[in-house]
């Protein structure tokens, strides 16, 4: 979150909302552990990371759709880790990944 801070101020006083989109939970390996956070403001615009690059995009999608509907809400990413590797998610295991507006 440290990490982050500075954006979200200067995204803020730029007028811009910003989701934060927290881990909050591992099942089997991932790259990052929870409490890692990631920043998205209206524009897209990204700091902080939650899980070294596999998932990013689809946080951001959320996020941003999160910031349209105002709504917070948990999202599951991953799969087992035997299929893992086939679909480029080398780290395999799932991410629960908590995303709300930033107000």
């Amino acid at each position: 979150m440290k990490y982050v801070i500075d954006d979200i101020e200067l995204w803020q006083q730029e007028g811009h909302r910003v989701a934060l989109a927290r881990v909050v939970e591992l099942v089997g390996s991932a790259p990052r552990q929870p409490g890692a956070t990631m920043a998205v403001n209206d524009k897209g615009d990204v700091a902080g990371s939650v899980s070294g690059g596999c998932v990013e995009g689809a946080v951001v999608a959320e996020a941003l759709s999160v910031l349209g509907a105002g709504v917070p809400r948990l999202c599951t990413f991953g799969c087992p880790d035997e299929d893992a590797f086939a679909v480029g998610l080398t780290c395999g295991g799932t991410v629960r990944i908590f995303i709300e507006p930033l107000e």
